[in-house]
């Protein structure tokens, strides 16, 4: 095998696709700092019982780990930035008030999370510490929305909405170990009546009905109406259908749909997420909701609700960008010219100096004028 093979699923960022994924990095953290979000940047790699505090099994199987050749001890590569960010809000920032935290960094996984996908996300995030009433969770979702727009994708996304409550009411007091659990979880997902109906016929008929019946339950808001018909009246069931109600009201405009057998992320959410789809990705492009219990392990159990996306996908779908044309120089040690230039690129224009011997090489730079000298000034003029 050739030494410079890339290991399955990692990939190089050529020159077009990189400009496009910086470019978008800098309108989402701006899009994110125009609602008052403060940008931290986790390490890459932590002690490994640090990062994976409280994150479940699922994330222990997506992280790299390795051996610090220092202290000896465990390390991991992060697969998710949120445990970090949880971290810091409850030991190094350790406020009282409402923090709103952002951030943009790889990540790694140790698998593709699904077909074709990087095990190199470029993961970018905001989320909210503090505040346990739905206009959090309302200005995560317009949040999520307006980083899709400001990356160009207007029109078109829909937006997912669950609870897991819903499925956590119907499992209590069922007789049933996690691995009889999470069978049930895949045949939720999945809409698999018949496999349910058999994974369930031990358990209370109440739960039973109730399981059953979400795999029906998708669809417009009416689908609420069926939920608060079908499902036992619990005060927590009562209290998630009335929550999504209220954040599909909340998002004027907005394309929206309820899943409420969509359990991916099961055992992360404590209370309502969503995922939005847009027109040429696999699966959903953000996903979020409420994590409460995100900081428990850190000793804060603040409350807590976010999303994430992937810069890379994020690019996958949309059309490619125009490159900002340029303008081209000689290189030449003429009187003037380094001046020129530098005043030209403090105006935030690109100039391309044209090395000696290179006249018609084309890069990723398109050059539709030159700097040319006429009585002893250098003037821009279009080519």
């Amino acid at each position: 095998m050739s030494a410079w093979v890339l290991p399955d699923h990692i990939a190089d960022v050529l020159p077009s696709e990189a400009r496009h994924i910086e470019e978008l990095r800098r309108e989402l953290l701006d899009t994110a700092r125009g609602y008052g979000y403060e940008l931290v940047m986790p390490p890459l790699l932590e002690h490994l019982e640090s990062l994976l505090s409280g994150t479940g099994e699922a994330l222990d199987l997506q992280t790299f780990k390795l051996v610090d050749q220092l202290s000896g001890r465990t390390m991991g590569l992060r697969a998710d930035t949120t445990p970090q960010v949880a971290r810091i809000d409850a030991h190094l920032l350790n406020r009282q008030s409402v923090t709103r935290l952002c951030y943009c960094g790889p990540v790694v996984h140790t698998r593709p999370d699904r077909p074709h996908a990087t095990r190199e996300p470029l993961q970018f995030g905001a989320e909210i510490y503090g505040h346990a009433g739905l206009e959090a969770d309302t200005e995560v979702l317009l949040l999520a929305l307006d980083c899709l727009r400001a990356s160009g994708l207007s029109q078109g996304a829909i937006v997912d909405l669950a609870d897991a409550r819903i499925v956590r009411s119907l499992f209590a007091g069922v007789p049933a170990d996690a691995a009889a659990l999470s069978r049930v979880h895949a045949a939720l997902v999945a809409k698999d009546a018949s496999e349910l109906r058999a994974l369930t016929r031990d358990f209370p008929l109440a739960a039973r009905e109730g399981l059953l019946a979400l795999v029906q339950l998708y669809g417009d808001a009416t689908v609420l109406d069926e939920a608060a018909r079908v499902l036992p009246a619990s005060p927590e069931v009562r209290a998630a259908l009335a929550d999504l109600r209220q954040l599909g009201q909340r998002l004027e405009g907005a394309q929206i749909s309820f899943d409420l057998s969509d359990l991916r992320g099961y055992a992360y959410y404590s209370g309502m997420r969503f995922g939005i789809y847009v027109d040429g990705a696999a699966d959903a492009l953000v996903r979020g909701g409420r994590y409460d219990e995100v900081g428990a392990v850190f000793g804060r159990n603040r409350p807590a609700v976010g999303f994430s996306l992937d810069l890379r996908e994020l690019v996958g779908v949309l059309p490619t960008r125009p490159l900002r044309a340029a303008i081209r120089a000689p290189w030449s040690d003429a009187t003037g010219l380094r001046a020129a230039i530098a005043a030209l690129r403090a105006k935030g224009e690109t100039v391309v100096c044209v090395l000696p011997g290179h006249d018609s090489e084309i890069d990723e730079f398109h050059c539709d004028r030159e700097l040319v000298e006429h009585a002893g000034q250098w003037n821009v003029q279009a080519i």
